[in-house]
């Protein structure tokens, strides 16, 4: 450890062994760094060449900017609900989604904690007011899922009010998919050691420090608490009409690359290219609770 590093350490398991993990020390332990790409078995060993990443990333937003026109022109809606640990790389995704359209027709929703009329509301109240109408895409950078995930392990919430949501967001998301909205529901998986990489460049970094909080230091000890909880809500809550798309994520360009795509293809709007979009990897994205078995 680094003698300028606060003692702010705590003590891991991962994998069967115990780890010392002090995120206050500037320099990246070997058994992160040496993971950091390959950990909870990601499939490639090398991030996507980024001259390929870019070329093909712009060839992607302009078939969205052609979404975007084809929902002016039919009011039809898309939702994007964009879900995982901390750190999974959900703001960046969205990001590189709406780069190019127009916000005015185009919305993102990172909702604060609730306030106290919020807390007196019927609990899907609050985001429900956000839902695209005629025309919209709207993407939630977090969502109701909050209460699949973050609460009952923080203990936000009690047990009954997490087993009633995981029996009534079905419910919902059926209701809101067949009166003719696109619901789209990522899950952006990393493995621990990505995570801990990326809680670290946030600690270091004067430009990010802004996203690390307390409830992300908090997480780190918490990782078989958020994998419990993350399986039940994919058990429960991936259903035909609203399925879950799960995304390896510990190569943040792959991710981005790859939900777009599925996006795109399935949407049928004007001029899509079909040979522009080309085919998901099925390495990076799959559905469901079985993708991650």
């Amino acid at each position: 450890m680094s003698e300028n590093a606060k003692d702010r350490s705590v003590e891991l398991q991962i994998d069967g062994k115990t780890r010392i993990f002090n995120i206050d020390d500037p320099v990246l332990p070997d058994w992160v760094e040496d993971k950091k790409l390959s950990a909870g078995g990601f499939p490639y060993d090398k991030k996507m060449n980024r001259d390929d990443y870019d070329k093909t990333l712009e060839a992607l937003q302009v078939e969205l900017v052609k979404v975007q026109f084809w929902l002016q022109a039919t009011g039809k809606r898309v939702m994007s609900v964009f879900e995982g640990r901390d750190a999974a790389g959900k703001g960046g995704a969205i990001s590189v989604v709406t780069q190019y359209l127009n916000p005015r027709a185009a919305r993102v929703v990172a909702l604060t904690k609730p306030t106290e009329t919020e807390r007196g509301q019927w609990y899907f109240q609050r985001y429900i007011s956000h839902f695209p109408t005629a025309g919209e895409f709207v993407l939630f950078d977090r969502s109701w899922y909050n209460r699949a995930g973050v609460e009952p392990v923080m203990g936000f919430c009690t047990p009954e009010e997490h087993k009633r949501f995981l029996k009534e967001t079905p419910r919902l998301e059926k209701m809101v998919v067949h009166e003719g909205t696109y619901l789209f529901k990522f899950w952006l998986d990393t493995g621990r050691e990505t995570q801990i990489d990326r809680f670290h460049d946030r600690r270091h970094s004067l430009l990010k420090s802004w996203k690390l909080s307390d409830m992300d230091i908090a997480a780190l000890t918490k990782w078989d608490d958020y994998t419990a909880m993350r399986d039940l809500m994919l058990e429960k809550t991936h259903i035909d009409d609203a399925p879950w798309t799960v995304v390896r994520a510990n190569d943040k360009r792959r991710a981005r690359i790859n939900l777009i795509k599925h996006i795109l293809k399935s949407l049928d709007y004007d001029g899509k290219d079909k040979k522009v979009i080309g085919d998901v990897d099925d390495k990076i994205l799959g559905f469901g609770p079985d993708f991650l078995k």
